[in-house]
């Protein structure tokens, strides 16, 4: 979503289908507010972990972007496929800006830098400019391995069919009250955790590693997105299926990975073997 003037710049445009997509989930999710009850809470944070836990954080981030653990391939349907209820695009757009990130973290080309600022990183790049919708030849590049699987494929292409279908089960055991917890507030908390990982990530927290990036460790974005707010460590050590890496650092997504090993779903488990440093507390410039 760039227009090129004839002097050769580059200038971003509005995203429209996504300006779409956030503004009729946010409006739907305003309803929670006046929809409580104890069954519909119940309703967002369970759902929440099954598509924020096993979906992205263990299926999409640390199987399918980082490969740091193998499990079969019916299992790497199942919590890819979980992973689309989050409305974050398809998985194939969403591994791949992932791996764009990692390669060029902060620097020209990363698609969610801090360098322009919170908001950029938070939400701004998501509507403005091309955000997921990567060119085939981008795809070709960073997700071979996706492209290459025709059950990674099917899954991409109707990712929005899911969704769907959790929201008729809801339906049909709460209502629609549960539909704008158990799918539109819990899509839009789900977005501003995993969007919390690109902003408050790189801004606030604690940096045990001196990595090339502003990466930190930030307890408020761990505890939202499962461990993945261990985000020093996760730039450390990219491929480790382990991000926290201390005791006190709570990361439900290895708790999954282990639970799966022990069941015998998950082998070969990357994992680093140096111990952090002694922290540096990073505050926002």
């Amino acid at each position: 979503m760039q227009k090129i003037l004839a002097s050769g710049q580059r200038v971003r445009t509005v995203n429209w289908k996504n300006v779409a997509m956030l503004s009729s989930f946010h409006v739907v999710a305003i309803l929670a507010l006046f929809t409580f009850s104890w069954q519909n809470l119940a309703a967002l944070l369970i759902v929440k972990w099954i598509v924020g836990s096993l979906g992205i954080g263990v299926g999409w981030h640390r199987l399918l972007t980082h490969r740091s653990f193998k499990a079969p391939k019916w299992l790497e349907y199942v919590l890819t496929i979980l992973g689309t209820m989050s409305m974050q695009d398809s998985p194939d757009k969403w591994v791949a800006t992932h791996r764009i990130h990692h390669k060029f973290t902060e620097m020209e080309g990363d698609p969610h830098s801090t360098k322009g600022g919170f908001w950029w990183a938070q939400l701004g790049w998501i509507v403005w400019g091309t955000a997921q919708d990567h060119d085939e030849a981008t795809l070709k590049r960073y997700i071979p391995d996706l492209l290459k699987d025709r059950g990674h494929r099917l899954i991409s292409r109707y990712y929005y069919v899911p969704i769907i279908i959790s929201a008729f089960i809801l339906f049909a055991i709460g209502g629609w009250t549960m539909v704008v917890w158990g799918v539109a507030a819990r899509v839009v908390a789900g977005w501003h955790a995993t969007w919390f990982v690109n902003s408050l990530s790189h801004i606030y927290g604690q940096r045990p590693y001196q990595t090339s990036d502003d990466s930190t460790n930030n307890w408020f974005v761990a505890l939202l997105s499962f461990g993945e707010g261990w985000h020093n460590n996760h730039h450390a050590f990219p491929t480790s299926a382990r991000h926290g890496l201390e005791w006190f650092q709570l990361d439900m997504n290895w708790i999954v990975i282990r639970i799966l090993e022990k069941l015998g779903w998950a082998t070969q488990i990357k994992t680093p073997e140096i111990k952090p440093l002694i922290p540096e507390l990073k505050q926002a410039a």
